[in-house]
């Protein structure tokens, strides 16, 4: 019995197929670049760190974060530099380190939050970790939306 009939992609015949260029714009630098970028800003998060200003890590690692499917190992770093990130700051802290941030950068926070728990097995991520960013984020952004 013949089966090819079901490895047919169907969605290249709907004409409204919304396919992945459209849904956001490339990062207009090359994979190379946005690579080295995340490697420098890695190097100065460490720096932020060392001197205890979480804040400042944070707007580095999520100013410019690399997108786009061309930069999935710049990507990949960066995700692991945030996570290093979460990691070394107490729950405490985690209310007005978001506050701090801008809503641009508390939006691109919620995404890597979220593509660290797409991991399968959240990787190297401690899952709790990344559950009480999110739910500090979540409250946060939604406070200031009332107050906007």
């Amino acid at each position: 019995m013949d089966v090819n009939f079901r490895k047919i992609d169907i969605d290249q015949y709907d004409e409204d197929v919304l396919l992945d260029s459209e849904l956001y714009e490339a990062d207009p630098r090359d994979p190379a670049q946005a690579l080295n970028d995340v490697k420098q800003k890695a190097v100065s998060v460490r720096g932020s760190l060392s001197k205890g200003d979480i804040v400042g890590a944070l707007s580095l690692v999520l100013e410019e974060a690399p997108y786009g499917p061309a930069a999935e190992e710049a990507k990949n770093l960066n995700l692991q530099t945030l996570v290093s990130i979460l990691n070394s700051t107490k729950a405490t802290e985690i209310p007005g380190v978001v506050k701090a941030l801008s809503t641009d950068a508390q939006d691109t926070l919620m995404k890597y939050l979220y593509k660290g728990m797409a991991l399968p097995g959240w990787g190297d991520v401690s899952g709790s970790v990344l559950l009480g960013w999110h739910e500090k984020d979540y409250i946060t952004m939604s406070i200031l939306d009332v107050v906007r």
